[in-house]
């Protein structure tokens, strides 16, 4: 792995973190102002990828 590559679970995490919060931006352009299963959907998958990368990098591992 190169200095400046992004592992694949770093990746995994920016592409829930991004998917997350575009389904937000949705859901607040249409007014929806609670958790929708998609939101606790995506935020369970958002929140798996960050147990996988460590603080450093933006996840939840020590």
């Amino acid at each position: 792995m190169g200095l400046f590559k992004r592992s694949p679970e770093v990746e995994a995490l920016r592409e829930a973190d991004a998917a997350l919060h575009a389904n937000q931006r949705r859901e607040e352009a249409a007014g929806i102002d609670y958790e929708t299963p998609e939101y606790q959907r995506l935020n369970a998958k958002a929140n798996e990828a960050a147990d996988k990368v460590s603080r450093w990098r933006g996840g939840n591992k020590r």
